[in-house]
């Protein structure tokens, strides 16, 4: 099947992107070198989507580098990069996507990967998963298994673990230590406030940030903020979550309440309408809602819309709904992920990190996926120490290694 782009041409501004990436990965630059010398994928299929841009583009050729024949897609139509997809058609991958695609069209894309019969799905949000268990179950005996890199399609895949419907292992990428310690705290930190200073060019200092959800995304977002200046008030429905972040130095109130206060909000809860119609009743004249989820559906924009008097795009990737009373609210990306929907991503070392996670997993499906009893298995401890042992030598530091005294010690039931 031919690729679905939107201009081949636009491939030399893509590959400088993917150079630049390129550049700054060191864990997944050695992988590379690695993967040609030993082609742990040759002759395997893999579909994978995961926001195309050019930290995605850098793994795809990681793993077409160890053999693989890659099936590229995006998982979110205003985080595609079109000049990306463009560069790894030129560098012969099949991809489906474009920037703005419509429903019909993503999950259009979506099938088109899956029609090829994969070996490994390596999935952000569970979309080809889902698809894959509803359209293509004929497919399924020759998936060996999958990898899932996000919170929200962990979610979903416990759900279908708990019904007994999850057919094939899947490896939660993002519990690993390597992946959710930096890539969900310090990779949403920067880039939701990237994404949002970009698009707004408003100050951040001395305003008041609503962040709706204290998890170690929540805790990136809340921090960066406090650094930028901001006062913080978090939401949250888990006790000890709003706790831990009255203890580093947050307020915490209901949604309803902090709805009065904020001049920023950040969704980042993986639920459904955390700001709906209530708070749209109360919220300040000026506010400024974005979404740092993967799915588009923390805040209720269809029903803001649908209140709404009037409405304009303020400026690029802002659009502002005027209520009822004359205040006006402004949503930003359309209540998509706003890392990606306004900005470029997590930074490059970061996805270094999370993605070799990610093609060492997958390498472990290869190798050890007949042995696998359990559907949804956690991300191998000796690939996350591995990853981060390489990440360390990439930093240029060194470690204490205990002793066989000290070894013989910590498993002695005698001290």
């Amino acid at each position: 099947m031919a690729s679905e782009i939107r201009d081949i041409n636009l491939a030399p501004s893509g590959e400088a992107k993917i150079e630049w990436v390129r550049r700054h990965c060191d864990l997944l630059r050695t992988l590379y070198d690695e993967f040609s010398e030993t082609k742990p994928f040759a002759g395997k299929k893999i579909a994978l989507s995961v926001h195309l841009e050019a930290k995605t583009a850098y793994l795809c050729l990681v793993l077409r580098a160890g053999g693989a024949e890659m099936y590229v897609t995006g998982s979110n139509p205003l985080s595609t990069q079109d000049d990306v997809a463009a560069a790894l058609v030129k560098a012969g991958l099949e991809v489906h996507a474009w920037y703005g695609a419509t429903d019909e069209e993503y999950n259009r894309h979506i099938r088109a990967v899956l029609s090829v019969g994969p070996n490994i799905i390596i999935d952000d949000g569970g979309d080809l998963v889902n698809m894959m268990h509803t359209e293509f179950r004929e497919l399924i005996p020759q998936v060996i298994g999958g990898c899932e890199e996000t919170t929200t399609g962990i979610i979903r895949l416990e759900a279908l673990n708990r019904e007994g419907r999850l057919l094939f292992p899947m490896i939660r990428v993002n519990n690993a230590q390597m992946k959710h310690f930096f890539d969900n705290r310090y990779g949403t930190g920067q880039s939701v406030w990237d994404g949002i200073n970009r698009t707004t060019n408003l100050i951040v200092a001395g305003k008041t940030v609503v962040v709706a959800g204290y998890g170690w995304c929540g805790k990136g977002t809340a921090m960066r903020a406090k650094g930028l200046g901001a006062r913080v008030i978090v939401t949250e429905i888990d006790p000890v979550k709003a706790i831990e972040a009255i203890m580093d130095g947050f307020d915490v109130m209901p949604m309803k309440e902090a709805a009065k206060l904020g001049d920023f909000f950040v969704t980042v809860t993986g639920c459904d309408a955390v700001i709906d119609e209530e708070d749209f009743a109360v919220i300040k004249d000026g506010a400024i809602l974005c979404n740092a989820g993967h799915f588009d559906c923390e805040i209720d924009v269809k029903r803001l819309k649908e209140i709404s008097v009037e409405s304009r795009e303020m400026r690029n990737n802002i659009m502002g709904y005027k209520l009822s009373d004359g205040r006006w609210v402004y949503v930003l990306g359309e209540g998509r992920l706003v890392n990606l929907a306004c900005g470029d991503g997590h930074p490059a070392e970061i996805m270094d990190m999370s993605f070799a996670i990610q093609a060492l997993s997958a390498k472990y499906l290869v190798e050890h996926g007949s042995e696998l009893k359990e559907k949804l298995i956690d991300v191998p401890e000796e690939v996350d120490m591995d990853t981060a042992r390489r990440k360390l030598k990439f930093l240029g530091k060194e470690i204490d290694v205990l002793t066989p005294a000290q070894e013989k010690y910590l498993n002695s039931a005698s001290v």
